[in-house]
C-alpha cells in the first residue's frame, strides 16, 4: 500500500486559509469535494463524520501535524487530501502546539485493515521532522506528491 495511490494532486492545497479547528475541517472536505468523486452534496455528511470523530479525541497527533478521518460510503476507496497551513491553527492538538500539516483521510466502513495501516503509514511519515519541514515549504501540490513518493520509496528501501 502506497499513500500515493490514494491522493490526487487536486486534492491537495498547499496554502490552508482557515485560523480554526472548525473551518479547517470544512476546507479540507471542500477540498476533497473539489477533486471529484463524492458529491458536493454530501459536504455536510463528511464534516459531520470527522466532527464525530474529533469528539473521541483530538486528531492533532503533535510535532504540527493532525490526520483528521473517519468511515463513510460515500468513498469505494480510500481517499486521502493534505492540506498546509503557514500559520498554523489551534486544533487541539496533544501537545498543545499549532497544527501546520492535515492529512485527511476518509476510508469506507469495509476497510477496517486499510484504513488503519494508511493511518499508520501517514503517522510515520509525519513523525520525521525533516520530512515535515521539507512538507510545509513545498511550493505546490505536485512537489507535495513527489515528497511523499520520494519518502515512502525511502522508507521501503530501509526496511
Amino acid at each position: 500500500m502506497r499513500l500515493t495511490d490514494f491522493i490526487n494532486k487536486d486534492a491537495v492545497c498547499i496554502d490552508l486559509k482557515s485560523n480554526d479547528k472548525t473551518a479547517v475541517l470544512y476546507e479540507l472536505v471542500d477540498i476533497l469535494l473539489k477533486s471529484g468523486g463524492i458529491k458536493n452534496s454530501n459536504r455536510e455528511n463528511l464534516f459531520n463524520i470527522l466532527c464525530e470523530r474529533e469528539k473521541l479525541g483530538s486528531t492533532g497527533i503533535a510535532n504540527g501535524a493532525a490526520i483528521p478521518h473517519g468511515k463513510s460510503d460515500l468513498v469505494k476507496s480510500i481517499t486521502i487530501a493534505i492540506g498546509i497551513s503557514s500559520n498554523g491553527v489551534d486544533f487541539d492538538s496533544v501537545d498543545g502546539q499549532k497544527t501546520y500539516i492535515f492529512a485527511l483521510l476518509i476510508a469506507p466502513p469495509s476497510s477496517a485493515a486499510p484504513h488503519l495501516r494508511a493511518l499508520a503509514r501517514i503517522a510515520r511519515l509525519l513523525k520525521n521532522k525533516t520530512f515535515r519541514h521539507v512538507l510545509i515549504n513545498t511550493k505546490s501540490s505536485e512537489d507535495v506528491i513527489k515528497l511523499i513518493t520520494t519518502e515512502e520509496k525511502n522508507s521501503l528501501r530501509d526496511k
